[in-house]
């Protein structure tokens, strides 16, 4: 069944998009039509969700369960003061929401596990990992191993970034580049322990957001095998092969 046309009104709200040619008309009926899953809304979901929502991916999928704390507040830029105690999901639709009300948001409040990753990924074309959790990530690997689906892997340490595509064209998955550990060797640092500063998920999120892009719209060099390195403290990226 051929994807959706785009609207008068759609034209012009992504008109600055469809000038690029490696966008173009084409490029934007693609993000229309293409169905992405967000897991986590927290200082990496939170970017991502932005820039995909004012893109015009036409269905975003939002996978959270925790509510906002105040301590989230540095970091996660779709949530306020007024909005302690809520649920991010919730709070994160209805943003959305304002920002563009052309897409279609759904939210899924609940904690993602083995038990039901494969039924929430079902509908979705792209699984974007924002997770801090480790047996979150590889209940996503393992679910779009399964299902054929690329992941779009982002992760953060103080002033480092990190940002991959597994299971896309033949490429490593999140296994291959991380192996399950067992025990306290199978433990995130997390910001509690550590501190993070607060620039770095937007600055990750952003470069998440940009290859699903390019991964809906065909377009651009994939991360694909590939792991993107950047210290914001020193201002150094690298690219660094995932065998």
């Amino acid at each position: 069944m051929p994807g959706e046309k785009l609207t008068s009104r759609e034209k012009r709200r992504y008109g600055k998009q469809i000038m690029i040619p490696e966008i173009g008309i084409a490029g934007q009926e693609k993000l229309k039509n293409a169905s992405v899953l967000v897991v986590g809304a927290g200082g990496l979901g939170c970017p991502v969700l932005l820039y995909l929502t004012a893109a015009g991916v036409g269905k975003i999928g939002i996978v959270e369960f925790d509510v906002v704390d105040e301590t989230n507040l540095q970091r996660q830029i779709l949530y306020g003061s007024r909005d302690l105690g809520k649920l991010k999901s919730i709070i994160a639709k209805d943003r959305l929401e304002e920002i563009n009300p052309l897409i279609t948001l759904k939210v899924i409040n609940l904690k993602l596990d083995n038990t039901n990753s494969t039924d929430i990924f079902r509908d979705y074309d792209v699984i974007v990992d924002a997770t801090d959790n480790l047996k979150a990530r590889y209940a996503i690997n393992d679910a779009c191993i399964l299902m054929k689906k690329p992941m779009v892997h982002g992760a953060i340490y103080k002033f480092e970034g990190q940002v991959t595509v597994f299971n896309y064209k033949g490429g490593p998955d999140y296994r291959k580049y991380n192996p399950e550990l067992q025990g306290d060797a199978s433990k995130n640092p997390q910001p509690s322990d550590v501190g993070l500063m607060g620039v770095l998920p937007g600055i990750t999120g952003m470069y998440m957001a940009n290859e699903v892009i390019k991964l809906i719209t065909e377009t651009g060099t994939i991360l694909n095998g590939n792991l993107l390195i950047f210290n914001t403290l020193h201002n150094s990226f690298k690219i660094l092969k995932i065998n």
